[in-house]
């Protein structure tokens, strides 16, 4: 069953106009970190298509997701480009939500990208528009981590529903030389394969 509700526009609304107000660090930033970098350049067309999401540091806007978790983007006739995240609530039932994803502004190597999942009429507000930086990328686009400038939230991602846990764990060494605290992240189970 799937499931499209205010409700799934409210959290990621609420959580992404708060995301600038918070300032908690993690203890791995807790010291002066180096401004997070991202890759050199994401060919957006060779990213697009289906991601599943292997693990993340927990969030707000997506506590209620169980299992199962994919993002896919899709490139529009207009350019413009569409995600759509689904995952496994309570139930076994399927929630959806359908954003919008945008370059930053200025930025040409598309590893800097700016996402929002509040409703179109709102997109003029830049709190309803999250940062979304590609800052690892497999050269075969197959598994890539995704974070925003001040590391409070990250993302592994993989073409597949399992990672091979070799990249995965050379994946985690890079993210701690980038100042994440990699110890915080939640696995999907079972996402790692040898």
């Amino acid at each position: 069953m799937l499931i499209t509700t205010t409700r799934l526009i409210l959290i990621p609304l609420i959580s992404l106009i708060t995301l600038g107000l918070s300032s908690g660090l993690s203890p791995a930033v807790a010291r002066e970190a180096a401004p997070l970098k991202t890759v050199e350049r994401v060919d957006l067309k060779r990213y697009a298509g289906k991601w599943h999401q292997i693990a993340l540091l927990p969030n707000r806007f997506q506590a209620q997701c169980l299992s199962d978790t994919t993002a896919t983007y899709t490139l529009q006739a207009d350019g413009k480009i569409e995600v759509k995240n689904r995952c496994v609530i309570e139930g076994g039932k399927t929630e959806e939500v359908i954003g919008a994803v945008k370059p930053l502004s200025g930025d040409t190597t598309g590893a800097k990208l700016k996402v929002r999942f509040a409703p179109a009429w709102l997109a003029w507000f830049p709190q309803v528009w999250g940062n979304y930086w590609v800052i690892d990328l497999d050269p075969d686009y197959q598994y890539a981590a995704v974070s925003e400038p001040d590391r409070k939230f990250l993302w592994i991602l993989s073409r597949t529903p399992t990672m091979d846990a070799a990249k995965y764990s050379a994946l985690m060494a890079r993210l701690t030389a980038m100042d994440f605290d990699t110890t915080k992240l939640v696995v999907a189970s079972p996402t790692l394969s040898k």
